[in-house]
């Protein structure tokens, strides 16, 4: 049921008078965004349903996989039986399972699911037994938990929970035949996480993450409680992935030790001799696995936003390139028990996203899952060109250049452009599948560029860095530079350029209508920091001081003047352009109060905001039905700010 408000602001005495068209749509709040047209409706509905299906682990006999898809309004748990079969849904909950965890057992089989409620990510750890198909939650249905982590026999899991005190992540252990009896293994402070289970399940290896930039893997062992790091150095270390060997003897893990990337190294647990392995690829590896016989060995590197599959013989520590991949990116990957095939998901610019099964022995792919797209033909999907442009500083006195996938209509130009940051701000924007580009490139002409500006990960930890506290605004220089790139191209209309972005990505929407206001037509702002104080003060307790590695800490007067000072909220009176805003009520992350700020005081000084709010969303939009919603009202704003219609 549709409720409409009309209200009527009077802002400055006498001056001016704006008007606020406010109506609500179930759990929607909307503010001066228009009815839909039918038309629109009909026209972007093939591209809203797309499914993926993400990989999730082979079941305990290694015969089928489970995968998570949506079928209606989130993502659920499925089953897949074998290559091209039918999927069985498992889960049906109004919320997204965000993730499952396999038990490795025969005997009992069954896996761990993650589900919060409305977006505010206290995520519970549920376990779903499959020889009845009943489940139960195993934590306390009110703090955060993540990363269960099964033992190598399926008798018991390790999880990081921050129930203690809401704040700090301790590491627990669950024994499987003492239902729901969890126990505390480490009392931490910060962020800690557990990775591996050594084979005779005596020890773990656990994680603490300082920052993207500095983090150490220990060797955990449960009864003395002593903590061994695989690696110290006395410069910022960061530390990505670790497995043990199948006998319990080696680590393989990964840092960026010496070395701009992270690469895969083997540490031998008796002698603590570290060899390196990948360093001569000059990409970060961003994951590893290893078949529980421990006769299989592979690792994922991102290679300029592109994922490469590597197999490694532990004897002679060479590694050789899996050929035959479709071009994408893969998350991570699962062997067989045996070690003799290996299943992932790959994601590419015009596929959503399948499984696929690699047979080690002759490497021939077998797909396992066919997700549709609506109906629409993926050849006529525009693939992204990945360019590097100029930027405002230089490297050993060459001008430094900026990464960025432009994607550019078919037809003839000039073309109006949508300029897409990415959030983090560690993040990188890897040229995966997304549907509403591909709207707006074939259905309405509309340029896009996405840049990986300063600060953005997979470029090496130099690159990494260099936006980190008062160095902050010349991430924004980089997006300034675009516009000088786009000018200077004839095939793209600079004077028709939409900025837009989700968290961080959101705040980069702001600081470039503060920036360069006169240069911009809109933004699109979607969960986006708005002031960076406030932001410190308000995201979740467990956050703040990751983030402040990051930011600057606001505790610090210099620092905070610092950041009041580049904060949009204190340089809103410079935007003139037309301004969307889009914002979950139960953000942990970005608080819904950033968005509100921002929009109350453009509006104060006269600028056109339409805004939307979802009651039972978070940090981003994980419903189909709020997902289409928001997405439509992107395109109309589109159509009005870039189309004039």
């Amino acid at each position: 049921m549709t409720k409409r408000i009309i209200v009527f602001l009077l802002i400055f005495p006498f001056t001016l008078i704006s008007q606020l068209d406010k109506r609500e749509l179930g759990n929607l709040v909307i503010e001066n965004i228009p009815e839909f047209p039918k038309s629109l409706i009909e026209l972007t509905e093939q591209y809203q349903n797309v499914r993926s299906a993400i990989f999730s682990g082979w079941d305990a006999e290694d015969k089928g996989i489970f995968i998570r898809t949506r079928f209606a309004e989130t993502n659920q748990v499925h089953y897949v039986e074998q290559a091209g079969s039918m999927r069985k849904q498992l889960t049906f909950f109004k919320e997204p399972v965000s993730g499952i965890s396999v038990r490795p057992s025969i005997k009992d089989q069954g896996f761990l699911f993650f589900k919060d409620i409305g977006g505010n990510e206290l995520y519970q750890i549920y376990y779903y037994d499959i020889t009845n198909g009943k489940y139960r939650m195993i934590t306390d249905g009110k703090s955060r938990n993540e990363n269960a982590v099964w033992s190598k026999d399926g008798t018991k899991f390790a999880f990081r929970s921050n129930m203690r005190n809401g704040k700090d992540f301790d590491i627990y252990m669950v024994t499987m035949d003492k239902t729901n009896e969890y126990i505390l293994l480490k009392e931490c402070s910060g962020f800690w996480a557990p990775m591996s289970w050594s084979p005779d399940g005596s020890k773990l290896l656990l994680m603490n993450y300082i920052s993207i930039n500095q983090s150490t893997i220990y060797i955990f062992d449960i009864d003395d409680k002593s903590l061994t790091p695989l690696q110290k150095s006395t410069d910022l270390l960061a530390m990505g992935n670790a497995v043990w060997s199948a006998d319990g003897s080696i680590v393989y893990f990964t840092s960026d030790l010496d070395n701009e990337f992270q690469y895969l190294q083997k540490y031998e647990v008796k002698s603590k001799k570290i060899t390196p392995i990948s360093k001569d690829i000059p990409w970060d590896v961003t994951f590893l696995g290893i078949s529980k016989n421990g006769k299989s060995f592979g690792f994922i590197t991102n290679e300029d936003g592109m994922s490469k599959l590597y197999l490694l013989d532990q004897k002679t520590l060479k590694y050789k390139e899996i050929k035959n991949i479709p071009q994408g990116i893969i998350d991570a990957f699962q062997f067989t028990s045996d070690g003799t095939r290996l299943a992932f998901t790959v994601n590419s610019y015009n596929t959503a996203g399948d499984v696929y099964v690699v047979n080690l022995s002759n490497e021939k792919l077998e797909r396992w899952t066919y997700s549709e797209v609506g109906g629409l033909n993926t050849n006529n999907f525009i693939k992204p060109e990945l360019i590097h442009y100029p930027t405002f500083d230089s490297v050993d006195g060459k001008i430094r250049k900026i990464p960025a996938y432009y994607y550019k209509p078919k037809g003839k130009g000039p073309f109006p452009v949508i300029i897409y940051f990415h959030g983090g701000p560690e993040s990188q924007y890897q040229p995966g599948f997304v549907s509403t580009f591909q709207y707006w490139l074939n259905e309405m002409g509309i340029a896009v560029i996405a840049p990986n500006v300063r600060g953005s990960s997979g470029y090496g930890k130099t690159y990494l860095q260099l936006d980190n506290g008062y160095l902050r605004e010349n991430s924004v220089k980089d997006g300034g530079t675009l516009l000088d790139w786009i000018s200077n191209n004839p095939e793209l209309d600079a004077s028709r350029i939409c900025v837009y972005g989700g968290s961080y990505g959101g705040y980069m929407v702001l600081a470039m209508m503060t920036n360069y206001n006169d240069r911009i037509s809109a933004g699109v702002n979607i969960v986006g920091i708005s002031n960076f104080v406030t932001f410190l003060e308000n995201t979740s307790e467990y956050r703040r001081d990751l983030r402040r590695v990051e930011y600057g800490d606001e505790r610090d007067p210099e620092m905070r003047a610092f950041l009041e000072k580049i904060s949009p909220t204190n340089n809103a009176h410079k935007i003139t352009k037309p301004l969307l805003i889009i914002q979950g009520l139960n953000d942990p992350r970005v608080p819904v109060s950033e968005a509100e700020q921002i929009r109350d005081i453009v509006r104060a000084n006269g600028g056109e905001v339409w805004y939307l709010l979802a009651k039972d969303e978070g940090h981003g939009f994980a419903k189909k039905s709020n997902r289409d919603f928001s997405q439509n009202a992107t395109v109309l704003f589109l159509q009005k700010v870039l189309l004039n219609k």
